[in-house]
């Protein structure tokens, strides 16, 4: 059976590895990141599939997991079977109304976050410094504070591309012609607008399951 059909690229998000979604329920961190690699590791061979990371996605997702006390075997067989790639920068064209687009939802933001600010001050200005009854060293305004830097993350970050890592994911993909992979509801909205395939990071395993299951009807 010819497999040429079924050979594809994908640029993997660190959240492809780190979702929730992937682990069964007993599995830690650890055991779901294995047998994901298992699997890319299987499609690699049987099928020709390649996975890349950009390295600045790559560092990270490293990083991420070594805060999570995973092993160095693990560590090597990600290095082993994820193929790092700079993205073209020089090479990959951008429309000019992506750019565009992302000026006039940055403005957006911008504006949105002062508004969170404005009414966190007003609020802040009739309050007294006081101690919060169930913390001594923490008063109200304390907690406004807090309460403004979330809102304020979240008018500004959430679903907008924010980050290289995000802007070099999307670069390669775009290079190599290739799906992308992640959880991150910022990429996906902008996988639209560079033409890209995308796939949620939950349904990556099954996807290449099913690849395999395809050619290895015994295995």
């Amino acid at each position: 059976m010819s497999v040429d059909p079924f050979k594809q690229r994908f640029v993997l998000d660190t959240s492809a590895f780190l979702t929730q979604d992937i682990r069964d329920e007993d599995q830690d961190v650890e055991a779901a990141v294995e047998a994901l690699l298992k699997l890319i590791s299987r499609a690699r061979l049987s099928l020709g599939i390649s996975c890349y990371m950009p390295p600045s996605v790559y560092d990270e997702c490293t990083r991420m997991l070594e805060t999570r006390d995973v092993s160095e075997e693990l560590l090597d067989e990600l290095a082993t079977w994820i193929i790092r790639k700079h993205p073209d920068r020089y090479a990959v064209s951008i429309p000019a109304d992506v750019v565009y687009e992302f000026i006039d939802e940055m403005s957006t933001r911008v504006n949105r976050g002062l508004r969170v600010s404005e009414e966190v001050v007003r609020r802040a200005e009739q309050l007294e410094p006081e101690p919060l009854d169930d913390h001594e060293h923490k008063t109200v305004t304390d907690e406004l504070i807090a309460e403004l830097r979330e809102k304020y993350r979240t008018s500004l970050r959430k679903g907008v591309l924010d980050s290289r890592e995000d802007f070099d994911l999307l670069i390669l993909a775009r290079e190599l012609d290739a799906g992308v992979v992640t959880e991150d509801a910022g990429i996906i909205d902008w996988t639209e607008d560079f033409g890209l395939r995308y796939l949620r990071g939950r349904d990556f395993p099954s996807l290449l399951q099913a690849y395999l299951d395809a050619v290895e009807p015994d295995g």
